[in-house]
C-alpha cells in the first residue's frame, strides 16, 4: 500500500519491507490511474523530481535514476566482449534502452513491457527517460512478461540467494553486484548476473572505457572501477552467498 497524507508520500510496504518507510515531500500528483496491470502514480517531489511509483512502490526518481538504469545496463554489457544483441525485460521507463544503446558495440537492442500505459505515461512526464525509446536500434514489444531484480541484501537475503540458487542451475557462473539509489529501500539494490563461460570474472570488466569514452556517453554513475567495486561485497554477505565456491 502507499499513502499520501499531509503533502507526504510513504512507501509502506509491510510484506517486502516491515517496518520501516521511505516518505516524500510531494508538490504536486501529475498522473494517477489503474491500469490493466498495477496502480500508476508519477509525482512531482520537493528534493528527488519526479517520481514513478508502480503499485506503491517507487520505481525511479529524476534524481537518482541514474545510479540505477547505468548500472544494470553496463555492468553485463562490459562483462560481455562482443554485445552485438541485447534483450531488456521490463523497464517500461525507457532509461534502460537509454543507457545499452549508448554501448558501442550494441547494434539490435529487443525491450519487451507489460504495460504499455507506462511506456506512453514515461514518454509523456518523464522524458529524460523516456527518450531511450527513439533510438533507431530499439524495437520494443509490449507483452505479458514477468520479471524480477535483485534486491537489497539488508532486506532480501534470503531471495536473493535462492535467486542466485536458482540462476546457477542454467548458468555456470553466477554473481551478485550492488549499486546506490537513495529512492530504494536501505538506498541500495542489487543485480544477480548469470554466464555461461565458468571462466569470467564478472569483476573485471571484458570492455573497459576511458574517462573521454565515460563523458561522450554521458554517464554519471559507471565507470570501470564502479564496475569493480559493484561486487565487493560485506565479508558476511559474501561467505554466505559463494559458500560452495570462491568468488573471483
Amino acid at each position: 500500500m502507499d499513502a499520501i497524507h499531509s503533502g507526504w508520500f510513504s512507501e509502506i510496504q509491510n510484506d517486502l519491507w516491515p517496518g520501516q518507510s521511505f516518505s516524500l515531500k510531494v508538490k504536486k500528483i501529475l498522473h494517477e490511474e489503474r491500469s490493466k496491470f498495477q496502480k500508476i502514480k508519477i509525482l512531482d517531489t520537493e528534493t528527488y523530481g519526479r517520481c514513478l511509483i508502480l503499485d506503491g512502490i517507487i520505481q525511479r526518481t529524476t534524481k537518482d535514476e541514474f545510479a540505477y538504469q547505468e548500472m544494470i545496463a553496463f555492468l553485463p554489457l562490459c562483462c560481455h566482449p562482443n554485445p552485438k544483441k541485447v534483450l531488456i525485460v521490463g523497464g517500461g521507463d525507457g532509461g534502460v534502452s537509454r543507457e545499452v544503446v549508448k554501448h558501442p558495440l550494441v547494434e539490435e537492442v529487443y525491450q519487451v513491457e507489460i504495460d504499455d500505459r507506462v511506456v506512453e505515461l514515461s514518454k509523456k512526464y518523464l522524458p529524460t527517460m523516456a527518450c531511450g525509446f527513439n533510438d533507431k536500434k530499439l524495437n520494443l514489444v509490449v507483452g505479458s512478461i514477468v520479471c524480477s531484480q535483485g534486491g537489497s541484501f539488508w532486506l532480501d537475503y534470503n531471495y536473493i540467494k535462492k535467486q542466485m540458487l536458482n540462476c546457477s542451475i542454467h548458468f555456470p557462473r553466477v554473481a551478485y553486484a550492488v549499486t546506490s539509489v537513495p529512492s530504494y529501500p536501505c538506498g541500495q539494490i542489487g543485480f544477480v548476473i548469470g554466464g555461461l563461460d565458468k571462466s569470467s570474472d564478472f569483476k573485471d570488466p571484458v570492455i573497459k572505457f576511458s574517462s573521454s569514452e565515460i563523458d561522450a556517453m554521458n554517464l554519471k554513475y559507471y565507470s570501470s572501477k564502479i564496475h569493480s567495486s559493484a561486487f565487493t561485497l560485506p565479508r558476511w554477505i559474501e561467505k554466505n552467498f559463494y559458500e560452495n565456491e570462491k568468488p573471483k
